[in-house]
């Protein structure tokens, strides 16, 4: 009985010793400032600190797995984009919850950085824009991959990446264009594709005063005929526009599915049309003025 007393007696001693110099070895660190500004970083704090990273990082990659899981390649890529801004916002959240549970005045360590934390978001301005813009453009679904679109401008591209901070479009000539993202939110943008793939285009041409209407129209549907890109249904149409100054103004409507080549289509058809007109005797005319010159008498 006294050797079972002495037993437990002297396992508690180490056990104590053990536990202090853990504890001891825990609370080693470093100090930042003095008095009530004062800030103590200690191992214990550091090596919350990495567990609640570790715990924060399997937690994101379980949600990220649930939130993605049945959505579509395109989809998952972009909100692939979403979780890793919100993973870093996260992380600065844990820090601080961190150190905050741990004793360490934070209150202090923010108003230290308050300043840097202002210069930094007038020098970021325009990153959060386009990051929150991104998020925005991820979420409401307002551009695809593939979509195709167009500025101001005049410049077009098709979309093939959209990342968080910014979105790249290839240009009918093969270059390019890297769009930040806050552009989509605060100008105008079109975009060809987002209800379908099938856009409306047109060729305006014009004819001479005199010509016969009905064949011009005839002539102008006849050059759809068997065109690469030219839908067949819905069915092109011819617009009798207007009496112009110098001319007869016709518009032919065709309709395709490939607007990224439209200005190549349209030049073919244009061939068409200007084949045909001369061998039925059509003429296209050119803008004329009369210039009246006043001879001026002493």
């Amino acid at each position: 009985m006294i050797q079972e007393d002495t037993v437990d007696k002297v396992t508690d001693v180490i056990t104590k010793d053990i536990w202090g110099s853990v504890k001891e070895f825990l609370n080693l660190g470093f100090h930042v400032g003095s008095g009530e500004n004062k800030i103590d970083i200690t191992i214990g704090t550091l090596l919350l600190i990495v567990v609640s990273f570790i715990i924060v990082n399997r937690l994101l990659r379980l949600s990220r797995k649930l939130v993605s899981k049945n959505l579509p390649e395109d989809d998952r890529n972009k909100f692939t984009s979403i979780f890793a801004f919100l993973k870093y916002l996260i992380y600065i959240l844990v820090v601080i919850a961190v150190l905050s549970a741990s004793g360490v005045n934070v209150t202090v360590f923010l108003t230290a950085s308050a300043a840097l934390f202002v210069g930094l978001g007038f020098a970021l301005q325009t990153l959060f824009q386009d990051v929150l813009s991104g998020i925005f453009i991820i979420l409401d679904q307002t551009l695809h991959i593939g979509d195709i679109i167009e500025f101001d401008d005049g410049k077009v591209g098709r979309v093939f990446d959209i990342k968080l901070r910014t979105t790249r479009a290839l240009t009918r000539d093969d270059k390019v264009i890297v769009i930040p993202n806050h552009k989509f939110l605060t100008e105008k943008v079109y975009n060809w594709t987002q209800n379908h793939k099938t856009t409306r285009e047109s060729i305006k041409i014009g004819v001479a005063y005199g010509s016969d209407t009905k064949l011009v129209s005839d002539l102008l549907l006849s050059c759809l005929e068997n065109q690469n890109g030219v839908l067949e249904n819905p069915k092109p149409f011819v617009l009798f526009e207007d009496f112009g100054d110098y001319a007869l103004a016709f518009s032919l409507y065709f309709f395709t599915s490939n607007s990224f080549a439209d200005p190549r289509i349209k030049s073919d058809i244009r061939y068409r049309i200007d084949t045909l007109f001369r061998e039925h005797n059509i003429s296209i005319p050119f803008p004329q003025r009369d210039v009246h010159v006043y001879e001026k008498k002493e």
